[in-house]
């Protein structure tokens, strides 16, 4: 099928958390669709945050954050997040929060799985940073766990696509990975 040449910058469909911090001595909350897993061992997670914004102060001054997996059920409460500013709104007043070990990583106890993060290095971009953590703990309700793991169909994570600016539900599975592609044999049409 041929292909179309369109603009390069392109957002591919990303998950969105709320990443919470310290700033000012009061936590505070925005939502973020610029995330993803960096490393394993540790566990390192990495999340793209504007200069300008309120949290990207908290975690600079604290060296701390956290990543909180809202459901689908938080959708208007993880958007207010992203509408309204932590230097006149106080968001934390949106949740019910605790702390695990790192105080200056507030948690949301609404969201099924939440990771406290030492931040462990900080990219300085153009117009973001790009804020690595080590995750050192994570806590998760009960209900979305099977076999003791998070089951993303019961956290039902949200996702974000641009340009449209619209939420979604995770979809439904398709295959097994590092399994399904098996049976696929170079050059035959299958």
């Amino acid at each position: 099928m041929p292909k179309t040449q369109i603009a390069p910058n392109i957002f591919i469909p990303m998950p969105v958390v709320l990443v919470g911090a310290v700033v000012d001595g009061r936590p505070n909350f925005m939502a973020v669709g610029w995330v993803t897993r960096v490393n394993s061992q540790p566990p390192l997670i990495g999340v793209g945050i504007h200069k300008s914004h309120h949290t990207a102060r908290g975690i600079l001054a604290n060296g701390a954050f956290s990543v909180c997996i809202p459901g689908a059920d938080l959708a208007d409460r993880t958007d207010y997040c992203g509408l309204v500013s932590g230097e006149t709104e106080d968001k934390s007043a949106v949740f019910d929060l605790f702390y695990g070990e790192i105080q200056a990583a507030p948690l949301i106890r609404e969201c099924p799985l939440c990771f406290e993060c030492r931040l462990v290095h900080t990219g300085d971009f153009a117009t973001n940073y790009f804020f690595v953590g080590e995750i050192t703990a994570a806590h998760a309700d009960e209900a979305v766990l099977t076999n003791g793991k998070p089951d993303w169909d019961k956290i039902s994570p949200l996702i974000l696509t641009m340009p449209d600016n619209r939420y979604w539900r995770l979809g439904e599975c398709v295959g097994t990975a590092w399994r399904m592609g098996k049976s696929v044999r170079p050059g035959s049409s299958q």
